[in-house]
């Protein structure tokens, strides 16, 4: 039989506030795995560009600006952060303005090659959680398992609303909605990576479960992948 745990990569896509960067989060804790959020890192670069005045439509600027941008996630106070280029922005690349930017810095096909490029250099040594848009498909189109989020509209409004309240960001239910459909819009239909269901990926709507009940559900598939790989070579 094969000795240790055999460790597997995890790809989570899906939509806007569907609950994808808590359950990876939770659930590479629960494994005792790497957990990566993408989206921060779109983020880091949007914050970046937006800072510096960069013209996204400029070709030269934006991998000039590139090589200036370092990335790094980890853990500050038992929480997972992002620093750019050495200063932690975790809220900074939450706010409003950044959410409104974001999709839109992520059609650039710049940006997401040098985006993907350093994902998959995480992912090299397995036993890694990673969430996004594009995760499944494209950074690691051979993950062991693969999961797809969706929910309601009104639900994930009502979630990304009460997300941007309690960190004293001021916004109407309907900014916020206005902001995830055009979200979904430009995620869906942009021509590099665009966000879409992986053919082996499974499907979980997370609108009326818990936090917990998601958990689970990701736990249980997540062991029984792990335990494939387990089985005694014949």
């Amino acid at each position: 039989m094969l000795t240790g745990q055999q460790k597997i990569t995890i790809a989570i896509d899906g939509y806007s506030s569907c609950g994808k960067s808590t359950l990876a989060q939770a659930l590479a804790k629960r494994l005792n795995y790497l957990h990566v959020d993408s989206g921060a890192m779109y983020r880091a670069v949007t914050l970046y560009f937006n800072r510096h005045q960069i013209d996204i439509t400029n070709e030269d600027e934006v991998a000039s600006a590139l090589q200036k941008i370092s990335i790094h996630l980890g853990f500050e106070d038992d929480r997972q952060v992002t620093w750019l280029n050495g200063v932690n922005v975790d809220t900074a690349i939450r706010d409003p303005e950044i959410n409104l930017q974001v999709s839109n810095v992520s059609t650039i096909s710049a940006v997401r090659k040098e985006m993907v490029a350093q994902q998959r250099k995480l992912g090299h040594s397995k036993g890694l959680v990673m969430d996004g848009r594009d995760i499944g498909t494209v950074v690691f189109p051979n993950a062991e398992l693969k999961l797809f989020l969706i929910a309601e509209i009104e639900v994930r409004v009502e979630r990304r609303w009460l997300e941007l309240m309690n960190k004293g960001i001021e916004t109407s239910r309907e900014e916020v909605r206005e902001n995830l459909m055009l979200r979904d819009h430009i995620d869906s239909t942009r021509e590099d990576s665009p966000l879409r269901l992986a053919d082996d990926a499974t499907v979980i709507d997370t609108s009326y479960l818990t936090q917990k009940e998601q958990l689970q559900i990701a736990f249980d598939l997540s062991r029984s992948v792990i335990a494939k790989k387990e089985l005694p070579i014949r």
